[in-house]
């Protein structure tokens, strides 16, 4: 299985976020990336390719170009206006108040994000392009045959929506993967989210239409980030009724529980007839990590990638989360080992 990667994520590294109430080191951290890296490396999964330029255009087929503006300026004016430290909003849109972009940055970090959790630094812009590059050439792979690859990404992208970020994401890497599938001619993609936390943004980028399907495995929204959307009867509307599956799952989940879900997904994509799938693979459902509630162990993760390549499609893995950062490499090669050892 071929991995695409680039160092250009290192640029993006956040200091701090905003966690139960106080100013913590970041989770989302370089090191997440190079620890996958690494056991790709040590355990032979296949040759590791840097991606191509693909420019903004793709980018733009998902999200709202004043999105992509802001994204692109945001560190020049933050610095000029503050100085060079992280960026991070403190007010935001409540119902009652009008949507109108503000002037200033301050006011700009509010009106296109929903959290206080992901700064921007020096180098996430470059960052963020180049892992759109990631899964684009990842999604280049399997339309030109490929069974299954794997666009080991960062930042992770599946709570960007349409014209907002946070949750650690800014481009939705995965939704500009399925976007481009569609674009080489795929009728129909399947977009499967097993992080442990709703694909909040891939959801809101798909959920009026009917050509790529969105089936998410997270935690319950009453009780996990980012609470608001990921509920069981969010089906989708318009041209989209039908095509969005969300399988909210209690604190505790364990992977008799998960992998009954995982089944029930399986078959939505199935009667979909998806001619191409693309993975949201986080691994912070595993049963260690610091910010999730779920009970997955390692070996667990090989199992899921057996399943994953029982469905017969070819199989584009884009990295999302998982912040247990000393099992991340273990857990999200051991899905990527699985599917190969069963496709």
């Amino acid at each position: 299985m071929i991995t695409v990667y680039s160092d250009d994520h290192v640029g993006h590294d956040g200091k701090a976020e905003l966690h139960d109430g106080k100013l913590v080191p970041s989770f989302e951290m370089p090191r997440r990336a190079a620890l996958v890296l690494a056991r790709v490396q040590e355990t032979g999964l296949g040759p590791v390719m840097p991606p191509k330029l693909f420019g903004l255009d793709p980018v733009r087929r998902v999200h709202a170009a004043d999105y992509v503006a802001f994204l692109e300026g945001a560190w020049d004016a933050w610095v000029a206006e503050h100085g060079p430290w992280d960026a991070l909003p403190f007010t935001w849109i409540a119902p009652g108040m009008r949507r109108v972009v503000p002037d200033h940055i301050d006011g700009k970090l509010g009106y296109y994000s929903f959290d206080a959790g992901t700064p921007i630094t020096a180098g996430t812009w470059r960052a963020v392009r180049a892992a759109a590059d990631v899964a684009l050439t990842g999604a280049e792979l399997i339309v030109r045959g490929e069974r299954g690859a794997f666009a080991l990404c960062r930042p992770p992208g599946h709570h960007a929506h349409r014209a907002c970020y946070g949750g650690y994401c800014f481009f939705n890497n995965a939704a500009i993967a399925a976007q481009a599938l569609r674009d080489a001619g795929a009728e129909r993609v399947a977009v499967l989210d097993i992080d442990c936390h709703h694909g909040n943004g891939t959801q809101d980028i798909f959920y009026d239409r009917g050509d790529v399907l969105f089936v998410s495995l997270h935690a319950d929204p009453v009780q996990e980030y980012p609470y608001f959307l990921g509920f069981a009867d969010e089906t989708g509307t318009g041209a989209g009724e039908g095509a969005n599956a969300n399988y909210p799952l209690p604190f505790g989940t364990d992977f008799a529980a998960w992998s009954e879900a995982l089944a029930h997904a399986l078959a939505r994509i199935a009667a979909f007839g998806a001619e191409a799938l693309v993975v949201s693979l986080g691994v912070d459902t595993f049963k260690g990590d610091p910010i999730s509630r779920f009970r997955l162990d390692s070996p667990d993760y090989t199992a899921i990638g057996e399943r994953l390549a029982a469905a017969g499609l070819p199989t584009l893995f884009v990295m999302e989360g998982g912040y247990a950062v000393e099992a991340i490499g273990l857990n999200a090669v051991n899905v990527l080992q699985g599917f190969r050892a069963a496709a």
